[in-house]
């Protein structure tokens, strides 16, 4: 693939932590503005040559980084403006809600060990108490005199851990205009309760909600499971696709008269992948819990199945065993043959995928993926019509402090995998370790913007940075 050279063009500093990165217009307004929200519980826009303050719900968001020594991956996850924002005022958030932490969902962390049983199949019992958090997903609208004001609750939802919550989880489609949530398999690691396979669990799925249909429920029950939502509330969802582990959203590219959709899982142990796929089925919610009580297998014809917790992109998910001596020969046991199995001809391939150790000189050893992004400007001429993506921290050794990485692959016609090349960049910061925490894009995906932190723990403030993805 052809070598890529970029700058990057800082926008905006000495901000906390962004998790997403969009732009929409005002009401009344002709320009496009870039919205930055940040973990923390603030909203920016930037305009005017300056950054304004659009809404903080910063008394909302739970507290953050308090077992974590500071790392947390809760708080404000998602925002999405509505497809008519412009003429109605509609948008949506995605947030961890203050007060509700809970202990957990297990008392000790989990080891899954494929030589004992009773370790790989673990169950989440007393689920109303032995919870980390509640999420919640709103819809809030922009009154005429410029004040957001929360309108309803869409959803809330009670997760086992607390991590592997979706980050820019909020997007609408532009094919069915619906709004599209990114569910993380819950947390921990290794999915211990195998929520991402289960069709029942709302944890580890990509949903399609019809936010226009009314359901007169503003404040909807706390569930983990579809079948616990209110009737009305059932009927507004559909489910896109499961074995998700945690994503950075969903994005979408307009390919002549369709759309190809691009999301990326995030790794356990080996690699992090980035999948595409055009043609799906969504399953209507009451049309699983119809299957599921009468007990038999849904139609899951055209559903898309990312393969997690089997699969670890296109590899059975592995537990690594060190050879201290020789690291060359590390063990690599397979922690869930029978997943494996069950989902070896359901699931999709990967588009592209980069692993967490890579020895070849032109590729990088990543950490997270944080972002993934078509680009169909043509200010940068070779990624024009590629899918850009970017990692947390580079582990290959060459950056000292830690930086992220920007990559890019493009979607092949005959839909098979393809390879990803490093895109090189020319800021220099300094001693200041550079973590590449977001990516987001305009309207038109013809510009790209990147959110960076000098710090992976959200205790630490103001030391974020968006830059512009620039020639």
């Amino acid at each position: 693939m052809i070598k890529v050279k970029v700058h990057l063009r800082p926008i905006v500093s000495k901000i906390n932590l962004p998790t997403v990165l969009k732009t929409t217009i005002l009401p009344g307004d002709s320009t496009e503005r870039l919205f930055i929200a940040t973990q923390v519980g603030e909203i920016f826009h930037m305009g005017n040559g300056g950054i304004k303050t659009f809404l903080d719900i910063r008394p909302r968001i739970i507290k953050l980084g308090d077992s974590g020594g500071g790392y947390d991956e809760r708080g404000l996850l998602g925002l999405a403006f509505h497809p008519e924002f412009y003429y109605n005022g509609l948008f949506y958030l995605h947030y961890s809600v203050a007060g509700t932490q809970g202990p957990g969902a297990l008392s000790e962390p989990f080891h899954p060990d494929p030589c004992d049983s009773k370790t790989l199949h673990p169950r989440w019992t007393n689920r109303e108490t032995q919870y980390d958090h509640i999420d919640t997903v709103e819809e809030w609208i922009l009154q005429p005199n410029g004040q957001p004001l929360k309108r309803r609750t869409l959803l809330n939802l009670r997760r086992p851990f607390s991590n592997h919550n979706g980050f820019n989880s909020l997007n609408f489609s532009p094919e069915t205009g619906k709004l599209v949530l990114t569910t993380g398999d819950g947390g921990s690691g290794y999915d211990p309760f195998n929520l991402s396979q289960d069709d029942m669990e709302i944890c580890g799925k990509i949903i399609e909600m019809d936010v226009g249909k009314a359901t007169s429920i503003h404040n909807p029950p706390v569930v983990t499971r579809f079948n616990e939502l209110p009737a009305s509330i059932q009927e507004t969802l559909t489910v896109i696709a499961k074995g998700v582990r945690n994503m950075p959203g969903i994005s979408f590219q307009r390919y002549y008269h369709q759309y190809i959709k691009y999301a990326g899982n995030v790794g356990q142990d080996l690699v992090e992948s980035i999948f595409s796929f055009v043609h799906y089925k969504p399953i209507p919610v009451t049309q699983l819990i119809q299957a599921s009580l009468m007990r038999l297998e849904p139609d899951q014809e055209g559903c898309i199945n990312f393969g997690w917790r089997g699969w670890e992109g296109a590899f059975p998910t592995s537990m690594v065993r060190a050879c201290s001596e020789n690291p060359d020969l590390d063990e690599k046991t397979i922690t869930y043959y029978n997943e494996v199995i069950q989902t070896s001809v359901r699931r999709i391939q990967p588009l592209t995928s980069y692993f967490h150790n890579d020895p070849r000189p032109d590729k990088f050893g990543g950490t997270a993926l944080t972002g993934v992004q078509p680009y169909m400007g043509n200010g940068i001429p070779a990624l024009t019509g590629s899918v850009v993506f970017t990692d947390l921290a580079r582990k290959d050794g060459f950056q000292t402090p830690v930086q992220g990485v920007l990559a890019y692959t493009r979607a092949r016609t005959d839909c098979k995998p393809n390879d990803f090349s490093v895109i090189e960049t020319n800021y220099n910061f300094g001693s200041q370790s550079a973590y590449y925490v977001a990516l987001g894009t305009n309207l038109d995906q013809t510009k790209l913007y990147l959110g960076v932190y000098g710090s992976i723990k959200v205790t630490d403030f103001n030391q974020g940075t968006v830059f512009e993805i620039a020639p």
